[in-house]
Formats: structure tokens, sequence, C-alpha cells
């Protein structure tokens, strides 16, 4: 394994979309284009599958050293209602493309910081959402949690506007990791936002755990893994630290290259931490993430209906999923679209009327069919050429690199199928990578990603 850890740690996407952003083709993206594909995906699955909403929130009140995400710090809570308008609005702008009321399978607020937000002026924002939106009886509504600042109020509000699932950012118990990424955040509070979750009656909680931090030793996952076992959150996501300091905006500072956990001492934390959850009843869902057989993401995964978007893994499969707020990012499956970043010229926009875009792709028939042979080895860790054939003169080039994974036992490769191995688990956007053709056609002259163990 430590052999493979070297030969394929590399930078690379984490498909949450393909093509991958900075590989978009603005040159042929226009707004009008781009609500032609929202209107037709709209009309094909928003009385079948549903539509689904995620809402960013960018708001902390400090800055989390490891976070790569848009956010805005400010201690000013008198941006709220301002902001929370807009986001309604832009919902207006959208729901006026429509030829339906729509119907909504899945929200999720992320951020930034959701509970940054006062109790009150989130159900003011879901209740605005709701009112010219029906929601989908089998709904699943979900948000992300500060363990700091989540109180019962926030727990409470949410949950009697329909929302059922909620994810609390853990990443690691260590304090000197914690003092590092400037997250200094007790085992008791984690363990009181659970509690209030599951009294209230929750149906799924969810903790985020994070290998490869900033001085992280493999005691110190094993330590922040046996204290989670203590709460026994229904879901568990593991991820690997992406370390992305040159993205403008970006709070990765305080630290250095050489604090980071190297390569192989990564690839142990991971896989000891995946050995503890496993054997703790946790299941193996697509990467990076894990939950309890009782839990809707397993079932998913064990019916085929499992789904990646921007928002990560999900159990609701919907081909449209629109994103409000200041750099969100929607996917209408014929095209993706970015909203613009800044949080002013985003309210800006919005008030004058105007969907904020800021840059997006409509998708190719090739850029379709690559990008379902991505989603099924990220949800299945499998697909197959039948099922979605590739008529390309690339495909020479796919199979050439794929022919050098299996060669190293990452893949199998059978007439008309691929599947990734057990052992190439650990690897999977490595095999994905083989199929982006932008990617292997251009690499990238700067750094855009974190590296892929």
């Amino acid at each position: 394994m430590c052999s493979l850890v070297q030969k394929y740690n590399v930078p690379g996407p984490r498909y949450t979309s393909y093509p991958t952003v900075p590989f978009w083709d603005i040159s042929t993206f226009s707004g009008k284009k781009w609500e032609e594909t929202v209107k037709k995906s709209f009309h094909a699955s928003n009385s079948t599958t549903g539509i689904s909403l995620y809402i960013h929130l960018p708001f902390c009140e400090s800055m989390c050293t490891f976070c790569g995400c848009h956010k805005r710090i400010t201690k000013r809570h008198d941006v709220e209602l301002p902001y929370l308008k807009s986001v309604i609005k832009e919902w207006r702008l959208y729901t006026a493309l429509f030829d339906d009321r729509p119907i909504i399978k899945e929200l999720h607020l992320g951020g930034g910081t959701p509970t940054f937000f006062s109790p009150e002026n989130l159900k003011f924002l879901i209740e605005g959402i709701l009112r010219i939106a029906n929601k989908a009886t089998d709904a699943s509504f979900s948000f992300e949690g500060h363990p700091n600042n989540t109180t019962k109020e926030h727990l409470q509000a949410l949950y009697d506007v329909g929302f059922r699932r909620v994810s609390f950012g853990v990443q690691d118990y260590n304090e000197t990791v914690q003092k590092a990424i400037n997250r200094i955040q007790p085992f008791e509070n984690v363990r009181n936002v659970t509690q209030w979750s599951r009294e209230i009656g929750y149906e799924s909680v969810s903790h985020d755990i994070i290998f490869g931090l900033p001085h992280q030793k493999l005691e110190h996952v094993v330590h922040t893994i046996e204290r989670t076992k203590e709460l026994k959150p229904d879901r568990i996501a593991f991820y690997s630290y992406a370390h992305v300091p040159w993205l403008a905006g970006n709070g990765q500072r305080g630290y250095n290259d050489a604090d980071l956990p190297a390569g192989d001492e990564k690839r142990a934390q991971y896989e000891m931490g995946k050995k503890m959850l496993q054997t703790s009843g946790y299941q193996e869902i697509g990467m990076d993430h894990f939950a309890l057989e009782t839990d809707a993401l397993y079932q998913a995964m064990v019916t085929g209906s499992l789904h990646r978007n921007f928002m990560g893994y999900t159990s609701s499969n919907t081909h449209l999923m629109v994103g409000l707020g200041a750099s969100s990012i929607s996917d209408s499956w014929y095209g993706f679209a970015q909203n613009v970043k800044n949080v002013e010229e985003y309210q800006n926009l919005v008030n004058n009327n105007i969907i904020p875009l800021y840059r997006g792709h409509i998708l190719t028939e090739e850029d379709q069919i690559i990008r379902r042979h991505i989603l099924n080895l990220m949800c299945q860790f499998k697909t197959s050429w039948s099922a979605f054939k590739l008529h390309l003169p690339q495909m020479d080039s796919i199979l050439e690199r794929l022919y050098e994974l299996a060669e190293d036992g990452i893949v199998e490769i059978t007439e008309g199928n691929l599947k990734i191995t057990e052992k190439g688990r650990p690897f999977v956007r490595n095999v994905c990578m083989a199929f982006d053709l932008p990617l292997q056609k251009k690499a990238p002259e700067t750094k855009l990603f974190s590296m892929t163990v």
C-alpha cells in the first residue's frame, strides 16, 4: 500500500461535478442557455423526483484555518435579514422560470456557519422558501451545525419547519490540532448538541471528522474516533484534509506543509479510522463516508440510488439542484452555474431581479456520458461500458490509463465492465481521473486540487 500511496498521491479533483469547475467552458455559457437547461430539467423531473435546494449561508464569527469554503468573517448579526431576504428573492427568480409549483425533495443549509443565524431568522428563511413551493412527502431537510453555537432553539426551530437531519463538524478532539486550525471545540459541546438533536426527534445525526490535519498524529485520530463512538452518530464523514492554501480568500494559514502528516502517515490515519468504524458497525459509503445500516445513506447504497453532487453524497437522486446564495453552485444535469462570490454583489444583482450568475458550463453529450461513469465509480465503485456507451477516439487512452491501474490491483476490467477493488477504494479519485478528458488533455499549470491520498 505504501508504494501505491507514493505513486498515486497526486493532485486531483473530488468529483462533486464533471467537468470539474476549473475546466468549465465559460465561452459557451450564457444566462439564457442556463435558464433553458433549468426549465428542461424541471419539466422532466419535478413531478417524479422533485428538486433539490442548496442554500449557502456564508457568515462565520471566526476563521477556522482548515476551511477552504467561501465565507465572510464578521460578528455583526445585522447582516442576517438582508442576506436572507435576498436568498428568498433569488428563489422567486428561479420559480418564475418554472411551469408548475416546485416540489422540494431535498434541502440543505451549508456554509459558512448556518447557525451563525438566529433560530427566528432561519425559520423566516425556510418559511419564505416553502411559501412558493411544496415539500415532498419524503423530503430530506438537513443543515450543518457548529457545536459551539448551535442551541436547542436552533434545533427546535429547524425541526419545526421540517428538518430531520443535522451534521456537526468535529474535525479532531486534540487540543494541539484544534489550536492549529483555530477550532477550539470541547467534546462536551458535541455531546450536548448530539443529545439535544435526538431528544427533539432528529432521525439522523452526522459527525464530520478530518484526517491529515496539521500536527495530527495517528493517536489523535484514534482518540477522536473513540470519543465519537461514545455518541454513536448515524453517519460519519471521515474526510481527508484538502490543503489548498493558494485559493483566493482561503483561511488556511498559521501552519505550513511541514506541519502536515506525510502521505503514508496520512493514509495510515485513514486505514486505522476505517477499521475502527467498521468494527463498530459502520458501513463504508462511497468515498470518505460511513453510516450505520439503519441510516438512509446506507439503504441508498444498497438499492443503487446513492447520488453525489455539490452537497456531497445524498440518498435523493434529483436531476435539478438549485443553489441559492453567494458562491452557490447549481446543477441542472445538463449544465452547471455558480453564483457571484461577493455578498454585496450578490445582493445587488438579486435586488435588481437578476439571477446572480458568475460562471457556468453547458454539458456536451460526451460530458454527460463521462459524468455518468464517474458518478457510478464514486457511488458504487463500478461502472459499465454497455450501460453508458462511450464512442470516443479518446477511449483508447482512457483504457490505457485503466490498464495501468489494473496492473496495480486498483481496478478489475472485464468484458464491458470496470470495478474498483477493495484494495483500490482509497484511490477512487485516481480511477475517476482516468476518465477526466480535460484534465488529461491539459494538466493545470498552477495548483488547483488537493492531494488524492
